[in-house]
């Protein structure tokens, strides 16, 4: 019976592994982490969900090969390239922790290790990563992972690189959960119905990296949800709202299984009353929003002008009226923005009981259309990829200073997560009179307190010549890698 399931190729496969006395492959998944997002770093325990990448990729390992999976999320716990036991290791990789991964990537492979090199900076960027890796992985890993690592096994030439776009998202492994250290994180029930975006905002790297939406079948995702334990889970999809029958939809499986969630969607989602109800009686509890900016001009600069910040009071109240906490994300330095705009998003953020506020500086992330826009504009002031995290300057603001856009950000953390104005936006939320939500926020809030205290006091230095960066503590132990596009 257990041969008859075998396809041709992996039946091959398993015989060539007896005849040649087969030992077990031991591959290791690694996720690195910047300092700031590292075990030591400022993001506290409370705001860290477990990462879904790595846990995917475990489940994909072909059974047939009797691999033995670790994996390595350096929030978690520590990384040593000079001691890790492994035959191939495969390293997620965003653009902030790139030159991260490059260096591990060279001295694992100077020990004689393979690796691959996948993720979203590895998609934008093909022909960087090709330098740093015998082979990398290009889009999904769906179909290109269990087939790299098949051809590795039976000592075929790897590819230089897999490529694959999935034409679904349905009948795969579940994520091997169980491999994360689960006590390093807030909660381990993370789950996923999509993929991709059908907005083009100019600063998002996913229209760029991943142009179409794929949809899981709700019923499916509901009965992955309903494997958890425990009463709450994530959902970490970037926008599945944009389709807002299919959202409708996934509410509706969530809804029996009587379990409380968050997730991600735009706005206009409160002009579909239908649709709210269905959200609340789902157990929806809370959604990030991508506000990004109260000014008209600032979001039809990034491609958001179908967002209007007028109506973004009503709706929020809507959305807090109905049971579901907000959790507004606004960016800081696009063209159209000048150094009213902190004090304009605080003083909105109160206004609106925000249930949990985030502010990041505008990031072009490489072959992003903001991204070309200022290297055709000579605005990029740096191109080492260590600084593109969402909180570091990396080019020239047109309304204010690159120090002020700095400070200015740094500043509107600490005001935001002060004590008393953590007590002042939950207090005045109607989402806060839930006890889960209320709760929730506490714990939330309280962890952004302890991020916006931590946040670095090293200020960014307008000239290329110069260290782009004034703490030479921070500079030395990153031992940056300039890297150009």
């Amino acid at each position: 019976m257990l041969f008859s399931k075998l396809s041709l190729e992996q039946l091959a496969l398993l015989q060539l592994q007896l005849k040649k006395g087969y030992q077990k492959m031991n591959i290791v998944l690694l996720m690195p982490q910047s300092s700031r997002y590292g075990k030591d770093g400022a993001l506290d325990q409370r705001l860290r969900y477990a990462p879904l990448t790595l846990t995917t990729l475990a489940g994909l390992v072909p059974a047939e090969l009797g691999a033995s999976v670790r994996c390595i999320d350096e929030w978690a716990e520590d990384f040593d390239p000079q001691t890790i036991n492994a035959d191939i290791v495969g390293i997620t990789v965003i653009t902030g922790n790139a030159p991260k991964a490059y260096r591990y990537s060279k001295i694992l492979q100077e020990r004689g290790i393979a690796v691959v090199l996948g993720g979203v900076h590895i998609t934008l960027c093909p022909e960087e990563a090709e330098q740093h890796a015998a082979t990398i992985i290009v889009g999904y890993a769906e179909e290109s992972w269990p087939k790299l690592l098949r051809d590795f096994a039976a000592k075929r030439p790897l590819k230089k690189r897999y490529d694959q776009q999935p034409m679904t998202l349905d009948g795969y492994p579940r994520p091997k959960r169980e491999l994360l250290r689960s006590e390093k994180y807030t909660t381990m029930n993370v789950v996923q119905a999509t993929r991709g975006c059908i907005y083009r905002c100019m600063f998002c790297v996913v229209p760029t990296a991943w142009p179409r939406q794929y949809q899981r079948d709700p019923e499916d995702v509901a009965r992955e949800v309903a494997e958890f334990s425990g009463k709450t889970f994530i959902l970490i999809d970037l926008s599945p709202s944009s389709d807002q029958e299919y959202f409708g939809r996934l509410a509706d499986a969530f809804a029996p299984l009587r379990k409380y969630w968050g997730g991600l969607a735009t706005l206009n989602i409160t002009d579909n009353l239908k649709l709210m109800k269905k959200l609340e009686r789902s157990g929806c509890r809370g959604l990030l929003i991508g506000l990004e900016s109260q000014n008209p001009k600032t979001l039809k600069t990034i491609g958001k002008s179908w967002q209007k910040p007028d109506d973004n009071l009503w709706r929020i109240k809507m959305l807090h009226d109905h049971g579901i906490a907000v959790n507004g994300c606004f960016v800081f330095g696009v063209d159209g923005d000048n150094e009213g705009a902190f004090d304009e998003t605080l003083e909105f953020v109160f206004k609106a009981s925000i249930d949990l506020p985030r502010f990041a500086i505008a990031t072009p992330f490489p072959k992003t259309p903001l991204y070309r826009m200022f290297d055709q504009q000579n605005r990029l002031v740096s191109k080492n990829w260590e600084w593109y995290d969402g909180q570091h300057v990396v080019f020239r603001p047109q309304g204010m200073t690159p120090e002020r856009l700095y400070e200015g950000t740094m500043n509107t953390w600490k005001e935001a997560y002060k004590v008393t104005s953590i007590v002042r936006r939950i207090l005045t939320s109607a989402a806060s009179l839930n006890p889960l939500i209320f709760a929730t926020s506490i714990g939330t809030n309280l962890g952004y307190n302890v991020y916006a205290k931590r946040y670095p006091a090293y200020m960014p230095i307008p000239c290329e010549d110069k260290m782009w960066f004034s703490a030479p503590e921070f500079s030395v132990a990153h031992q940056p890698i300039t890297l150009s596009v």
